[in-house]
């Protein structure tokens, strides 16, 4: 009998203490990422250098729970952090950084058309070459969060109505994989992405004041 307890018990120590380290990880990461958001929604460049600390670690944490497309999406974030602080800084016509942009419907709807068609291919593939956890909405989640987070480095105001939708999603993905902090730090990014979108929007419309006072002076 204690030859079957013994090795019970060190897999379940084992068990927990893998537990313990991946929680305390994923706490790091949440930190970082929601650091990421507020900056991001106060416009500083240093959201992308918090970006880069935070998409490093999940892109590890998500490889071990088979969320793989999420794992990959990751790389692609950390890729886009390094893009997005060099378009804030030296971005530009001026090199100075980029403004606050609104894009039209119908660039949306392509973009929406485009990125649901990937989507449907990927998550086919993943669905019958991979041991993928819910193929279809990972891909889903996966695409449009590419698309969206290069509008977040074009500073395009309708990124965060994508964000809303992605993290809404995203949530239920968590929540189904145990990453419970995650799952809380998405409910909280479901909230703040409305403050976002009404801070930049705000910005926006004060920009375009300032370079309507200033054509104005220009041509005094």
């Amino acid at each position: 009998m204690a030859d079957l307890w013994l090795p019970l018990m060190d897999s379940i120590t084992s068990a927990f203490g893998e537990a313990q380290a991946l929680t305390a990880w994923e706490a790091v990461a949440v930190l970082l990422a929601l650091a990421y958001l507020i900056l991001a929604m106060k416009g500083s460049v240093w959201c992308w250098p918090a970006a880069l600390a935070s998409t490093a670690i999940y892109t590890v944490l998500f490889w071990n729970v088979s969320l793989l497309m999420e794992s990959v999406l990751n790389v692609y974030y950390m890729a886009m952090a390094v893009y997005g602080y060099w378009l804030w800084t030296k971005g530009g016509n001026a090199h100075d950084g980029v403004n606050i942009v609104s894009w039209r419907l119908s660039t949306h709807l392509k973009l929406i058309a485009a990125t649901t068609l990937l989507a449907l291919i990927i998550g086919y593939f993943m669905a019958t070459q991979t041991q993928a956890s819910f193929p279809y909405l990972d891909a889903a989640t996966t695409c449009f969060a590419v698309m969206t987070t290069f509008l977040v480095a074009k500073k395009v105001l309708e990124n965060w109505i994508y964000w809303f939708v992605i993290d809404a999603v995203s949530i239920y993905l968590y929540v189904s994989k145990g990453l419970m902090l995650t799952s809380v730090l998405f409910v909280l990014y479901v909230v703040m992405v409305v403050f976002g979108y009404f801070m930049w929007r705000d910005k926006m419309k004060a920009q375009q004041s300032n370079d309507s006072i200033t054509v104005v002076a220009g041509a005094v």
